[in-house]
């Protein structure tokens, strides 16, 4: 499925680390981990409330974390989080935070 949203990075990623139970449930669910980076660095924060949106927007302006989750099947989610210096972006279960 191709997406329609813009992979222009509005931020670097810095290094990239996943944890182990989220890259079985993408290897499961047939994602590639790639495909979540590029939506996370093109502004498209996947599933989150407003205020979530708008904490997300003011980071890139102001240099904080910024956070993106991502449905995966029925009733699972991935999570992105990539820290306020753009030091390191971790993928995650919302069950490893």
């Amino acid at each position: 499925m191709q997406s329609t949203h813009s992979t222009a990075a509005k931020f670097p990623l810095g290094q990239i680390v996943a944890t182990p139970a989220a890259l079985e449930l993408l290897d499961t669910h047939h994602i590639s981990p790639q495909s979540l980076l590029a939506r996370h660095e093109s502004g498209d924060w996947g599933v989150l409330c407003s205020e979530d949106h708008e904490s997300n927007e003011q980071a890139l302006k102001y240099g904080d974390r910024l956070f993106s989750s991502y449905p995966i099947g029925d009733n699972e989610k991935v999570w992105i989080i990539t820290e306020y210096d753009r030091s390191a972006t971790t993928i995650l279960l919302p069950a490893d935070y």
